[in-house]
């Protein structure tokens, strides 16, 4: 073969491998989908040209979203299509479900989810479907889907697509509001749990507590005190923001363990019903962004920390410890929010050189002591209930525990009627005496310790008064303003 044949080969070659090349090109040029032709068909235009709109939305809000767009729907004459495709259409963005050179994305069954709309009841949301309807008299397509974590999608989410811009703006506006006007949140008692690897599950409902005003063993007035604070600034928001004053409050409940701090949320809970409660605790108060974020929303709210004191040096994401994004918090509302931080803490001396150098974050400190003596009476009473033991041994019984918390009499009756159970009898009041005695043994030690009793437990001095109180029937506690 001569020279010039070769050429003349390579030539041929080229211009084939050109070719090649050429169609290899046009089969990767995206076409539209099938279920690109179905939205254009809906929009009458060709969606492969027309921008989608990202509306990024927290999954504890995903029910909210569902409920929104289902009346936007309803209200436009709309219809919900599903999404074929395999596991490839739950990570592609609305542009690629209408148009893609490799998925043919098609109309298909929609996915759903089962969530919880409160402490019983539940809805059945899209996870992954297009909804298609008409707003301001024009035609739009809404992507929905459920967070993917699988898939590093992190939040729920929705896309936006029409012919006019400002209806697409508008029609995002709509959705907003309609997600607060809806929502099941407001109203509801809510916790956030974390996954196992750290991420927030999403909102769960609990039941509101119901404690009443008697089941709340404290020394006279400090309950009223932390009620007033936390629920009675709701009732005079009008004179407080006449007269320039701010609504937004902080309230510290320090003191032992086992003295009542978490028994007197209960109680607030009880009386705030249709206020929207947000509680974080331990590993939980994390997701604080998400609780204040509900909180400013659904007012009147309150945000419950327990036991802050255990995340005050607690290092997170970021350089500062996690106590001073709960303080960012706080911050982030304005003066108008109608909203109450209570935090609990078993160590005030952890928080309060925070405290200190932020000061106004808490408005209210209040000290939950142990039981005085009156309390003490008080709290053998009530877990005594109908039992028959005398006046005499219950007040005896008070009279030599000083030290100890309400964990302590509920377990003294406990065992009292063990006592009696063991014999076969009517608890009474040699039953009491005898629990006593074992408790207050010395080999109980750690186990007074573990039912909240202080280190040492005091002596009860000749006039039969709390020697920790120095008054009769009760400790001295403090509330700082």
């Amino acid at each position: 073969m001569s020279e010039k044949d070769d050429l003349d080969l390579m030539r041929r070659v080229g211009a084939y491998l050109e070719r090649v090349n050429q169609l290899h090109l046009l089969e990767l040029t995206a076409t539209r989908t099938p279920l690109g032709d179905e939205i254009s068909s809906h929009l009458g235009a060709d969606a492969s040209v027309l921008p989608a709109v990202q509306e990024v939305v927290a999954d504890h809000r995903l029910v909210d979203v569902d409920l929104a767009l289902a009346e936007l729907s309803r209200r436009g004459g709309g219809r919900l299509v599903g999404v074929t495709g395999g596991d490839q259409r739950l990570h592609s963005g609305m542009a690629e479900l209408i148009s893609s050179p490799h998925a043919r994305f098609a109309p298909g069954p929609v996915d759903y989810l089962e969530r919880a709309t409160g402490p019983t009841g539940s809805r059945r949301v899209v996870s992954m479907g297009v909804h298609l309807f008409t707003h301001r008299d024009l035609p739009v397509a809404v992507v929905q889907r459920a967070a993917a974590r699988q898939y590093g999608r992190e939040a729920a989410g929705l896309e936006v697509m029409g012919t006019d811009p400002e209806v697409v703006s508008d029609l995002i506006d709509a959705i907003r509001r309609l997600m607060v006007e809806l929502s099941v949140l407001r109203g509801k008692v809510l916790s956030f749990v974390p996954t196992e690897y750290g991420h927030d599950a999403g909102a769960t409902f609990l039941e509101r507590p119901q404690v009443a005003e008697s089941d709340v063993i404290l020394p006279n007035g400090l309950l009223d005190d932390v009620v007033r604070h936390a629920l009675g600034i709701s009732g005079h928001r009008r004179e407080l923001e006449a007269a320039g004053q701010h609504l937004k409050r902080g309230i510290l409940l320090y003191g032992p363990p086992g003295t009542g701090k978490t028994l007197t949320i209960r109680h607030l809970l009880s009386r705030s019903d249709g206020v929207t409660a947000v509680l974080l605790t331990g590993s939980s108060i994390r997701f604080i962004a998400a609780a204040a974020e509900i909180a400013r929303t659904f007012q009147p709210s309150i945000v419950v920390l327990e036991d802050v004191d255990l995340v005050a040096m607690e290092r997170h994401s970021t350089p500062q410890p996690l106590l001073f994004e709960v303080l960012d918090a706080l911050d982030g509302l304005g003066g108008d929010a109608d909203v109450a931080f209570v935090m609990t803490t078993n160590r005030v001396d952890v928080l309060e050189r925070a405290l200190a150098e932020r000061p106004g974050r808490v408005d209210l400190a209040v000290e939950i002591p142990l039981p005085g003596l009156g309390e003490r009476r008080r709290l053998l009473r009530r877990y005594a209930a109908q039992l028959a033991f005398s006046e005499s041994a219950l007040d005896d019984a008070a009279d030599r525990t000083a030290g100890t918390t309400g964990s302590f009499a509920k377990e003294l009756i406990r065992r009292s009627v063990l006592e009696a159970a063991m014999r076969e009898a009517t608890p009474g009041d040699e039953d009491l005496a005898a629990a006593l005695e074992a408790l207050m043994a010395d080999r109980e030690h750690l186990t007074r310790r573990m039912l909240g009793a202080a280190a040492e437990a005091p002596a009860v001095d000749a006039s039969g008064g709390d020697p920790l109180s120095g008054e009769e029937g009760g400790f001295a506690w403090r509330a700082h303003p």
